[in-house]
């Protein structure tokens, strides 16, 4: 296959070290040039945020504020919508848990990362993985008409599902799954930390009513993510963290408080400034750049490294849906009769190639399509662990090659 030239910009442009190659994009992205240069640029004035009346603190509440605006324009955020930061995606999804009216009733998919299948409250409904995006509409459709005819319908519900599957990189009908959930009277969150650092998400687009992602997946490793989305469960709760900046007004009785309204409600304490302004730089490098162009890239890329696995023997596919289903730069797979561990070991050692080894926080997933890889190919000798490679903005066809030359030699 030739190799696929970069339509991508020098903002984006990623960090890494001569040598090393890494391929492992969905545990942690590398950091984009855009976030490194607006980190730079700014460290010299760094001070406090919203407390200060001082040159510096005015220039950072002002960066701060300013990457709000940027983050949440870029994911299609309304003017009534609340952005909030948080540390990552499982912040975000957390926060919105602790944000639930109560009696609320989180519907799911048994497919989902950790981070959105532990936050929820007890009584949940997790729905068994689907064999295709089809059959998730069509069982969303049945639960919530179930779960309406069966529960008090003025009762909140709300779906939580994933974009991208962080284990096999497969998209999911996020559209058509909010308009299920909307029909039946209820909310859904989007889990888009895998999709956004390959795809435009758009919440007004996709038409879902919270959205949560990681700058460290989106080449701004700097310890930020967002929350965004509807602000009246997330005004009405208590705040996620008590103390200073989520307060309106402090009185001498112990409980004599009022919280702020506003993202400020649930940003208590000194925020992390240089994860903002860093992740907004790259939301700003990537709404400049060609997207389609970085996308069918992409593709090729993906194209390269799974025709290149499926020519190898001893090595099999993880999936969900079936080998033609849309995905993203994510596949996992396994080496027949070898530790997955030890696979990535040697990938380390002796090739300086990073991959990720486990269970990928999505442990019933990922145990079942073990079991189905065992089944659809006959084979005893798989190992109870998978590989997973990714990639994104850095990656190179010759990287590909490295990895697929260095699993052949493993036979």
């Amino acid at each position: 296959m030739p190799a696929v030239a970069s339509p991508r910009s020098a903002a984006l442009d990623v960090l890494g070290v001569p040598g090393e190659i890494n391929l492992d994009y969905a545990a942690t992205a590398p950091c984009a040039r855009a976030a490194a240069d607006a980190v730079t640029e700014l460290l010299p004035w760094y001070a406090s945020v919203h407390r200060g009346a001082g040159a510096l603190s005015r220039r950072c509440t002002l960066a701060y504020e300013r990457a709000r605006q940027t983050i949440g324009d870029f994911f299609g955020a309304s003017a009534d919508d609340h952005v909030v930061f948080t540390r990552n995606t499982t912040d975000a999804l957390n926060l919105l848990a602790r944000s639930l009216p109560v009696g609320t009733t989180v519907v799911t998919f048994a497919g989902e990362h950790h981070a959105n299948l532990l936050p929820w409250p007890r009584g949940s409904v997790r729905l068994p993985v689907p064999a295709n995006p089809a059959g998730a509409v069509r069982a969303l459709a049945a639960a919530l008409t179930e779960l309406r005819r069966d529960s008090n319908p003025a009762l909140p519900v709300l779906v939580a599902v994933t974009g991208a599957s962080n284990v096999t990189g497969e998209l999911w009908p996020v559209a058509e799954l909010a308009r299920v959930a909307h029909r039946h009277g209820a909310r859904i969150v989007l889990d888009a930390a895998q999709l956004a650092p390959h795809a435009p998400v758009d919440k007004h687009a996709l038409d879902v009513d919270y959205l949560a992602v990681s700058g460290h997946k989106l080449y701004a490793p700097f310890g930020a993510g967002v929350l965004v989305g509807r602000a009246d469960w997330l005004d009405a709760a208590p705040p996620y963290l008590a103390g200073g900046g989520a307060t309106s007004h402090v009185g001498p009785a112990t409980h004599d408080v009022t919280w702020a309204t506003g993202p400020a409600r649930h940003e208590g304490g000194t925020p992390n400034l240089l994860g903002a302004v860093a992740l907004a730089a790259v939301c700003a490098a990537l709404t400049d750049a060609d997207r389609v162009a970085l996308a069918a890239r992409e593709e090729a890329l993906l194209a390269r490294l799974r025709a290149g696995l499926a020519a190898l023997p001893h090595v099999v596919e993880l999936r969900t849906f079936g080998p033609d289903a849309p995905r993203v730069g994510i596949v996992s797979f396994v080496v027949a009769g070898q530790d997955s561990a030890t696979v990535a070991a040697r990938l380390a050692a002796e090739h300086h190639i990073g991959v990720r080894d486990g269970l990928f926080c999505a442990h019933p997933l990922a145990r079942r399509l073990l079991d189905e890889a065992a089944t659809r190919t006959g084979r005893k000798d798989l190992p109870p662990t998978a590989l997973r490679a990714s990639i994104g903005l850095g990656s190179t066809a010759a990287q590909v090659d490295r990895l697929l030359t260095a699993l052949a030699g493993l036979a």
